[in-house]
């Protein structure tokens, strides 16, 4: 696998618990080592999610988080793509959350698979590659 991949929440929840855990073998730091040459990108909405975790946005995981990938706006490609993906969702009463949604609509209008938990949820987007890491 090489190329870039757009983290979701769940792996950077999951990534910072291992991490506090001293768990070097969790399934987000063994996702990492299986593939070292990817380039990681995270939409900003996965940003906004992992940023509710802490005090303050100076906080030096948030910091370093923000250090380490580049962020993925929300642009024009990106708004249109949403507008499509919910319609079509909505219509097949199939339809995800709307932070999913924009973060679904981020990743292919970037044409970036993003690697998250929550495979099945995600599946449902149309024209997303999804990449599971548990």
């Amino acid at each position: 696998m090489a190329g870039r991949v757009a983290l979701d929440t769940s792996f950077l929840i999951d990534l910072q618990r291992e991490r506090l855990q001293r768990q070097e073998h969790g399934a987000a730091h063994e996702f990492l080592r299986s593939a070292p040459e990817l380039e990681l990108v995270l939409p900003v909405t996965v940003l906004g999610e992992f940023a509710e975790g802490f005090d303050q946005s100076d906080h030096p995981v948030l910091r370093a988080v923000r250090e380490l990938h580049t962020i993925l706006d929300v642009d024009e490609a990106s708004a249109l793509r949403y507008g499509h993906i919910t319609r079509e969702l909505r219509a097949r009463g199939a339809l995800i959350g709307t932070n999913d949604l924009w973060i679904a609509a981020t990743c292919v209008s970037n044409d970036v698979p993003l690697v998250t938990a929550n495979v099945a949820h995600f599946r449902r987007v149309p024209d997303l590659e999804v990449i599971g890491y548990r």
